[in-house]
């Protein structure tokens, strides 16, 4: 086992299914998780913090790092670069953390490559009809783009049974809590 594989926890779901409220959340409850802040070359949202909530970028200086091999995985998603910058990993990781990433199913395939022994959790919506409930009362996108990621995450639903572990995302605090029982159960 890796030091760095054994202290990774890769969160993958479709947009809006509420990953990163449930991430939130275990952060706040467990001291020992550290988010992995990823790079992106999407729009910031009003409420959202560059180098809190992403690092925002232009895709220039996003495709520059691609260039530097300084990505641990990227993905062009939904017409937006993201990907996870390795100094994210590699600091938090050496400061003794557990590192959450939350990323899309062909960043986690890509990390699983590089680190066989990282933890994979697939958080699922309670149905494609509450998936878009949530998207559309979110009120940050079109209904094009809404209907762009419902059809992405139709797709990205397919790949759920290739993680370690499905969590079915009903109530976030009990989500939570069974990620951070997952991980206490398998390292």
């Amino acid at each position: 086992m890796s030091e760095i594989g054994k202290n990774l926890v890769v969160i993958s779901g479709p947009s809006g299914c509420g990953k990163d409220t449930v991430v939130k959340h275990i952060i706040n409850t467990d001291p020992r998780f550290v988010l992995s802040v990823s790079a992106t070359t999407r729009s910031k949202r009003p409420y959202e913090v560059n180098g809190v909530d992403y690092i925002f970028l232009t895709s220039q200086e996003f495709i520059g790092k691609i260039a530097g091999s300084e990505f641990l995985e990227h993905t062009l998603y939904c017409g937006n670069y993201y990907g996870t910058l390795k100094s994210q990993i590699e600091e938090k990781v050496a400061a003794g953390k557990v590192v959450v990433l939350v990323i899309e199913v062909e960043g986690a395939a890509n990390v699983k490559k590089v680190y066989p022994d990282a933890l994979t959790i697939f958080v699922a919506p309670p149905s494609l009809e509450e998936l878009e409930r949530r998207l559309r009362n979110r009120g940050t996108e079109d209904d094009g783009t809404i209907k762009q990621r419902l059809f992405k995450a139709s797709e990205e639903l397919g790949f759920k049974s290739s993680y370690d572990y499905i969590v079915e995302n009903n109530y976030v605090e009990q989500c939570a809590q069974s990620i951070i029982d997952i991980f206490d159960g398998v390292k």
